[in-house]
């Protein structure tokens, strides 16, 4: 999930728009609102958090040191002169893929590989692939992977779904790779092991 704070709401829904669009869970705060939020979050929530992205508050609301002190997501200052591709370029530059045995997992929107042939996969289910390998190595909720894909405000959707996504996932890894790379234990969540 992307996290927005900016004093224009325009701003803040034009972007949480554009995200949307990309399959990517997003949410936008006012400066105000931010700040007590960001206090207040559960660690799980903050650990769904991809980046901060700053746009125009005024000052001495948003200090970047309240982040820091709760996530070690990138905070990224936003100027009106950018568009949300170059954004998003900042973020292919953060990890450009992750290698877990015969899997390369990009960290930009791109299908993952299996012994370098791409393995299409649907919006949903490349996120959760995603999100397990930016988590490698630690196991991952249900919530974790809901909030991750969905954003933590959204109420339209139940967080049961995840299971559905990971078990599609799942099929056709094992397909591809001749074993199931994601464990999974009943009230601990996933994680992929290779």
């Amino acid at each position: 999930m992307i996290v927005i704070v900016d004093e224009r709401e325009l701003v803040t829904e034009g972007y949480n728009s554009l995200f949307d669009r990309e399959g990517i869970a997003c949410t936008g705060f006012a400066p105000t609102e931010f700040g007590e939020w960001v206090n207040s979050a559960a660690d799980t929530d903050l650990k769904s958090v991809r980046a901060f992205l700053i746009g125009d508050c005024r000052e001495g609301t948003i200090s970047p040191r309240q982040i820091r002190d709760r996530t070690g997501a990138p905070v990224i200052a936003l100027s009106e002169q950018h568009s949300l591709e170059n954004t998003l370029r900042l973020f292919e530059e953060d990890v450009a893929f992750t290698e877990i045995g015969a899997m390369r997992i990009f960290m930009d929107g791109r299908d993952p590989e299996i012994d370098g042939q791409p393995l299409p996969l649907p919006r949903r289910e490349r996120r959760i692939l995603e999100f397990l390998a930016s988590n490698r190595g630690r196991r991952v909720t249900k919530t974790q992977v809901f909030n991750a894909i969905y954003g933590i405000f959204d109420e339209e959707v139940e967080e049961n779904v995840v299971e559905s996504h990971i078990s599609k996932l799942r099929k056709k890894l094992r397909e591809r790779l001749g074993s199931d790379p994601i464990d999974s234990k009943r009230f601990l969540g996933y994680r992929l092991v290779c």
